[in-house]
């Protein structure tokens, strides 16, 4: 039997907890070839076929590798939620002649000054920022802005590298932090830090399918952060019934912040300040959100976010019509000190309340893991996913849920 669904280009594909329900959902509608830097694992129940690419980092092994796949039959779209291959994959499908083929409109998502200036130059309300080689060049934009103030790498996710500073001497004591954190896959620059305006207010993330220009916002989480003066993202809420997912001034701010940027195809996860003076712009990441964040929405509303994201990728319109209204939310769990090596992170199933979607434990015997800001995203031992009809519920449930998660520490070598 003939198999007529698209052939869609996967480029690499995350770890296994927090990116399988995409690729699960994918392959029910489309055939998807991966292109990646290893063997697969547990991706191979839903791809048809699969490259291992030399150099997954490398522009042009990646491209070499998309032209082969090409060249044996027609490829629909190519699709990335990696952050450090995104811009990669830009150049695959402008390479395809797909759409979502602009490296232009991505690295304008990427880096973050890039997307400032566009902000800047179209009027879209946002953080005031500056790019500061030293600790002396912030010290005198921070003067002139006043404080509080932020610094942040200038090409980072997942609020890596990000953090506040009250006075001068806490800039000039945590400069080098925004300054030296990084990733592999990281984008290198001579001059890597943003300073910019502290935005006062309550945030949140709308993820979107980007189709022909037209911004379809799909999710709106609400975001918990923790770990102050950091900002680790220790949790969000996505609410089906939201109000400030029909917000005019939200819709009205994110479009322009698209159009700014020229991103035309694709996904999105925009980060928004709810300030006094309304919403403002914190970034817009050429990417499906992290953290869950995608799959809370799934659970919420049961817009199934991979589908959506395969769909633009092929130059389609998704189908974001919503089917339930519901609450779903996550919390991530950290160990309280620095360099604790885990025994055991154990979980009491019989103790887990019936709106416990998902208890997940990231960390295995051996792991040392830290909290933030040495631990950050990678130093999470456990995530929780629970689903009710309120967010009260959400957050009472991921309370008893937390309670039946234990971490036994391994005893120190004698």
């Amino acid at each position: 039997m003939t198999d007529d669904r698209p052939l869609l280009l996967v480029v690499a594909t995350g770890l296994h907890h927090y990116r399988e329900y995409l690729l699960s959902a994918i392959c029910t509608k489309y055939r998807v070839h991966l292109l990646l830097g290893a063997e697969p694992t547990w991706e191979r129940r839903y791809v048809d076929g699969w490259t291992v690419v030399a150099d997954s980092l490398d522009r042009d092994d990646l491209c070499a590798a998309a032209r082969e796949v090409a060249d044996r039959e027609p490829v629909a779209g190519v699709l990335c939620w990696d952050e450090p291959r995104i811009l990669l994959s830009a150049h695959v499908a402008e390479a395809l002649g797909l759409p979502g083929g602009d490296p232009g409109m991505v690295l304008r998502c990427r880096d973050k000054h890039l997307t400032r200036q566009a902000l800047a130059a179209a009027g879209v309300p946002q953080a005031e920022s500056a790019l500061v080689s030293t600790a002396a060049e912030a010290l005198e934009f921070a003067e002139r802005l006043g404080y509080p103030v932020v610094l942040k790498p200038r090409a980072l996710a997942a609020s890596l590298g990000v953090v506040r500073a009250d006075t001068p001497a806490e800039l000039t004591e945590r400069f080098a932090f925004a300054r030296d954190t990084t990733v592999p896959g990281a984008w290198q620059y001579d001059v890597i830090v943003l300073v910019e305006q502290f935005l006062d207010g309550p945030e949140i993330s709308i993820d979107s399918a980007v189709h022909r220009g037209e911004v379809l916002p799909m999710f709106v989480a609400r975001k918990e952060v923790g770990y102050p003066p950091y900002f680790e993202e220790v949790g969000h809420v996505v609410d089906a019934a939201d109000p400030l997912l029909d917000d005019p001034d939200i819709r009205r701010i994110v479009q322009q912040a698209h159009d700014a940027i020229g991103f035309t195809d694709g996904m999105t996860h925009t980060e928004v300040k709810l300030t006094p003076d309304g919403p403002k712009i914190i970034e817009v990441n050429a990417r499906l959100g992290g953290d869950m964040i995608p799959y809370l929405g799934l659970c919420a509303t049961g817009i199934d976010p991979g589908l959506a994201a395969a769909a633009v990728s092929c130059g389609q319109r998704p189908d974001l019509t919503a089917v339930r209204r519901r609450v779903g939310a996550v919390r991530f769990l950290y160990v309280d000190a620095d360099d604790t090596t885990i025994g055991q992170v154990e979980i009491d199933e019989a103790a887990l309340p019936a709106a416990a979607d998902s208890v997940v434990a990231l960390a295995k015997p051996g792991d040392v893991m830290s909290p933030p800001p040495k631990g950050s995203t990678f130093g999470r031992i456990a995530f929780l996913i629970t689903v009710a009809d309120s967010p009260a519920q959400c957050v009472e449930a991921l309370d008893a849920a937390q309670a039946a998660v234990k971490v036994r520490v391994a005893e120190p070598a004698r």
